[in-house]
C-alpha cells in the first residue's frame, strides 16, 4: 500500500513538473515571438523540449513566418517597382508634351481662323491639363522615392492659409465659387512652410474639382492644429471616405480628369511630418482635415 502511494505521488510530481515545463515552453515561445515582432529579427522560433504537439505548433508558427516573410519581401520588391515606373513615366511624358505645347503656341501666332482657333485652345486646355496630372505623377514619385529634408519651423498657419486662397481667387472666380475663412485666431504649427503650402494648394485644388457649392475652410485647435476643408458634394454615392486618400482613387472615375494622386500627395506629406490626414462625410457634405503637429507639442 505504501508502496503505491509513492508510486502514485511520483508519478503526479512527474506530470506536474511535465506540465511545467510545457507552460516554460510556451512562455518561451511567446518571448521569441514578442521579441522577434519588437526588434524585427527573422530568427526561427525554437522549442528544448521534446513534445510531438508542441514541436508541430513551432513548426507551423515557422512555416507562417516564413510566408509571412516572403510576402512582405515581395511587397517591398512591387512597391520599388511601382515607384520606378511612375517615375520613369512621368519624365518619359514630359518630353513630348514639351513639344505638344511649343507647336501649339506657333500655331497660335498663324493666321487663323475663329473655328481653328476655338479649336486650338481647346487642344491647348487639354494639353495644360495633361501636364497637371503628369505633374502630380512626378510630384509623388519624388516624395516617396526620397528621404525628405525638412527645415521645422514656427508657422501662422492662419496666415498661410490666407495667402493660399487669395493666390487662386481666379479659379474660384472662373468656377463661381465663394470661400468662408475666419482667420480671426492665429494659429501657429512647427512644420515645414514649403510642404504645408503644397498641402493646402493640393486641398484647394480637390474642392474646385470636386465642390457643388461653396467652401468651408477652418483651422482647428486640439491636441493638435487641423486644417479643414468641407463642401457640398452632388453624388455621394460613389464616395468611400476610407479610400480617399488612396493613389489613384478618384471619386469622378467616369469624367476621367483625375489621377486621384492630389490626396494621395497630401497623406503622404502630411504623415512624413508626424501628421494625419481624416475624411468625414455627412448630409453630402464632404470634411478633409489634415493634422498637423502644433507648437506646444515641441516646446518644453
Amino acid at each position: 500500500m505504501i508502496i503505491a502511494v509513492v508510486i502514485l505521488s511520483i508519478v503526479v510530481l512527474l506530470l506536474i513538473l511535465y506540465i511545467v515545463f510545457l507552460q516554460l515552453q510556451l512562455k518561451n515561445i511567446n518571448y521569441q515571438l514578442v521579441k522577434r515582432l519588437e526588434e524585427d529579427t527573422h530568427q526561427s522560433i525554437s522549442l528544448e523540449l521534446i513534445n510531438k504537439e508542441l514541436n508541430t505548433l513551432v513548426s507551423n508558427i515557422n512555416r507562417c513566418l516564413k510566408e509571412d516573410e516572403t510576402h512582405r519581401v515581395d511587397l517591398i520588391q512591387k512597391e520599388k517597382y511601382f515607384k520606378d515606373m511612375i517615375a520613369n513615366i512621368s519624365h518619359d511624358l514630359r518630353t513630348p508634351l514639351t513639344a505638344i505645347k511649343g507647336y501649339q503656341q506657333l500655331i497660335g501666332k498663324g493666321t487663323l481662323s475663329k473655328e481653328q482657333l476655338q479649336k486650338l485652345q481647346i487642344a491647348q486646355k487639354h494639353a495644360d491639363e495633361l501636364g497637371r496630372l503628369i505633374e502630380n505623377f512626378f510630384e509623388y514619385s519624388y516624395l516617396v522615392n526620397t528621404e525628405p529634408i525638412f527645415k521645422l519651423e514656427k508657422i501662422n498657419v492662419t496666415n498661410l492659409m490666407s495667402e493660399c486662397l487669395v493666390e487662386s481667387i481666379n479659379l474660384f472666380e472662373e468656377n463661381n465659387l465663394e470661400v468662408q475663412f475666419d482667420e480671426k485666431f492665429p494659429m501657429f504649427i512647427f512644420a515645414d512652410k514649403e510642404m504645408t503650402v503644397r498641402i493646402i494648394r493640393n486641398l484647394i485644388k480637390n474642392c474646385i474639382q470636386h465642390s457643388a457649392s461653396n467652401i468651408q475652410v477652418e483651422i482647428l485647435s486640439g491636441k493638435t492644429v487641423s486644417i479643414s476643408f468641407k463642401n457640398l458634394i452632388k453624388n455621394t454615392s460613389g464616395i468611400d471616405v476610407k479610400r480617399l486618400f488612396d493613389r489613384f482613387y478618384s471619386v469622378d472615375e467616369g469624367r476621367g480628369k483625375s489621377t486621384g494622386l492630389g490626396l494621395a500627395i497630401v497623406k503622404l506629406l502630411a504623415e512624413q511630418m508626424g501628421g494625419s490626414v481624416e475624411a468625414f462625410l455627412q448630409d453630402k457634405m464632404l470634411e478633409i482635415r489634415v493634422n498637423l503637429p502644433g507648437l506646444e507639442e515641441f516646446c518644453p
